[in-house]
């Protein structure tokens, strides 16, 4: 039965839910001129949404709940209402239209400055974003490092300190098995490069993310410039992949990768859909993944334990080489296996090597703490960012796209949410650690073509229960901790070091 609590809800989460839609729009439908215009429509629906949270009538809503309800998830939601409306009530009104107008027309600037190589048409947006990032974090406080309250909206309970020891421990784990990856002769992969036709990727991604369970009666697959997943509940659930005619991986990557966010939308009970566990009530998001971490995880586990695997490919090579008979008619499913899993350091982060991604998603941390505490100028970032690639990777970076203007987060003022990328891997790892021991019957599945007993165990441990349990306890269930890298580093070294 509905509360007063829950009715509230239902309507913030409906105004989210069209701010993710006009955003799809704005990434792949709107005409570049109506930029400034939809970053007006945002900020407004992003100002109700939060005049919606700081109402008295929703705060009463939720002390109501804490007293009369009898179910954990109910005290949960409200007791999200009131940390949310918390951390608004420290955020001014202005600053938060300023983000939201900023994040659409620094979209459309970042897409010209990455059309033409040029850092400095992004540079002012950047700068602006820069500020109202310092601003957002002195005005809800901090112990430690102004970078936390930034993080901790994309993964509750992170710090600067604490990411600081995960990533060196993993960098440290790292490195020697990369070093020893890069002794050894590589793999055949001349393949990937052939002339692969649009036309047949689409097909071929179509095919595949129907085969990971994705439901295209409530979704949709389209082109953007930088994949992306968004949902406008869990019945309307839309991905996007790109296209590169020379670079076959490209495509199919990034579809099972946004896939993997996608399903763990849909897979969300549908007793919480317009609900507080699936809505971002700090973050003004409309989403159903518990944290961006977690999130994370899905998508890596279905793109690199699942969609790179030997198992995966034993189903469904032929129909890729049924798809691409010229091109793939002197390739075997071994040598397609190994190419799609070589060690090739390289300068794009979405297009990086398994072994190497973690590299470039620490390099971005390090210029966002930098960027937050004042260390590092804005205008000094393509410097700062090259000379990173060439102590991490031994890399020259020729130009601004494909170095400080690759990825598409700073622009939506997403300062902060790189380090979720990672956690997502090491998150990866531990649930398919546990899987492995405990459903060993999984991967035989996967093998077979089945991926049905995958998601049946991914919804049981962590789709279907929304935002109403936190990484650490979804983690907790299996046995396993936060920002422990051993399964993550345990599994790069099976699968690397022979």
């Amino acid at each position: 039965m509905n509360n007063p609590l829950t009715d509230r809800i239902a309507r913030l989460n409906d105004v989210l839910c069209t701010v993710n839609l006009l955003n799809w729009d704005a990434r792949v439908m709107m005409p570049a001129g109506g930029a400034e215009t939809r970053g007006h429509q945002i900020a407004t629906l992003m100002g109700m949404a939060r005049d919606m949270i700081l109402d008295p009538g929703m705060g009463d809503a939720a002390e109501a709940v804490l007293q009369t309800a009898d179910k954990d998830i109910d005290r949960r939601a409200a007791h999200a209402v009131l940390a949310a409306r918390e951390y608004h009530s420290r955020i001014p009104a202005e600053s938060l239209r300023r983000q939201a107008e900023q994040s659409i027309t620094a979209g459309a600037a970042w897409a010209h400055a990455r059309s033409i190589g040029d850092f400095s048409v992004f540079q002012p947006h950047l700068q602006l974003i820069v500020d109202l990032a310092r601003e957002k974090a002195a005005a809800l406080g901090y112990d430690g490092h102004p970078y936390d309250p930034m993080v901790q909206v994309f993964e509750p309970g992170a710090t600067a300190q604490g990411l600081s020891v995960f990533f060196d421990q993993l960098r440290t784990g790292i490195r020697p098995i990369l070093d020893n990856v890069l002794s050894r002769p590589a793999p055949r992969s001349d393949f990937l490069f052939r002339d692969y036709p649009i036309e047949g990727q689409q097909a071929f991604c179509d095919y595949i993310v129907r085969v990971l369970g994705y439901d295209m009666e409530r979704g949709r697959l389209d082109t953007s410039v930088h994949p992306f997943e968004i949902s406008m509940t869990r019945n309307d659930v839309r991905i996007t992949s790109r296209w590169n005619r020379n670079y076959l991986p490209m495509s199919i990557f990034g579809a099972i990768h946004e896939a993997g966010h996608a399903l763990y939308e849909m897979g969300g009970d549908p007793a919480l859909m317009r609900g507080a566990h699936t809505t971002d009530i700090i973050g003004l998001y409309a989403v159903g993944g518990t944290s961006f971490g977690m999130h994370e995880s899905q998508s890596r586990l279905l793109e690199n334990h699942i969609g790179r695997s030997p198992a995966f490919w034993n189903a469904h090579y032929c129909k890729l080489r049924d798809t691409f008979p010229d091109q793939l008619s002197d390739v075997s499913e071994a040598e397609f296996v190994a190419a799609i899993n070589r060690v090739d350091p390289g300068l794009t982060r979405v297009e990086a090597d398994e072994l190497t991604y973690d590299m470039h998603v620490m390099l971005r941390v390090q210029i966002e703490m930098a960027l937050m505490d004042g260390s590092l100028n804005v205008a000094d970032v393509p410097e700062a960012w090259n000379a990173a690639m060439q102590r991490d990777l031994g890399l020259a970076v020729p130009d601004d796209t494909l170095g400080c203007l690759q990825d598409v987060h700073w622009s939506h003022g997403y300062i902060g949410s790189f380090p979720t990328y990672t956690i997502g891997n090491s998150t990866a790892a531990q649930i398919m650690e546990y899987l492995d021991v405990e459903h060993p019957g999984v991967r035989t599945a996967v093998s077979d073509g089945n991926l049905e007993p995958l998601r049946n165990h991914l919804s049981d441990i962590v789709w279907q229960h929304g935002r109403s349990r936190c990484r650490a306890e979804i983690l907790s269930q299996i046995g396993a901790s936060e920002y422990d890298p051993t399964a993550y580093l345990s599994y790069l070294r099976a699968k690397f070091t022979y």
